[in-house]
């Protein structure tokens, strides 16, 4: 079973939350390229370490939230609110992390 740490309600299964994908930079509307609207909508990263993502606890709060997880192993390092500060948008390697830090986050 995987755990993972709601923010708002603590440790819970992960049958309760829906993945609702990697964060990253939302292109600007005044100078986006056709091609580029479509690698945003439709394209991700896709590394094997560190992605921040948005995950949506359905079964619980009702609540969105940021998660720091590692692709690989699915440990997941740090949750936030979204509504507090924001973590950096994961690069191309796949290394997210502006605090550095192991421990769980709430």
């Amino acid at each position: 079973m995987i755990l993972v740490p709601c923010p708002y309600c603590g440790q819970r299964n992960a049958s309760e939350f829906r993945w609702c994908g990697e964060l990253k930079q939302r292109p600007d509307s005044n100078r986006v390229t056709p091609q580029q609207s479509r690698d945003y909508l439709y394209f991700r990263a896709n590394v094997a370490g560190w992605i921040t993502e948005t995950w949506y606890h359905r079964e619980g709060c009702g609540r969105y939230f940021r998660a720091e997880r590692h692709t690989v192993t699915n440990q997941i390092r740090a949750t936030r609110k979204i509504d507090g500060p924001q973590p950096e948008v994961a690069s191309s390697e796949g290394e997210a992390s502006p605090e550095g830090s192991s421990q769980m986050r709430r």
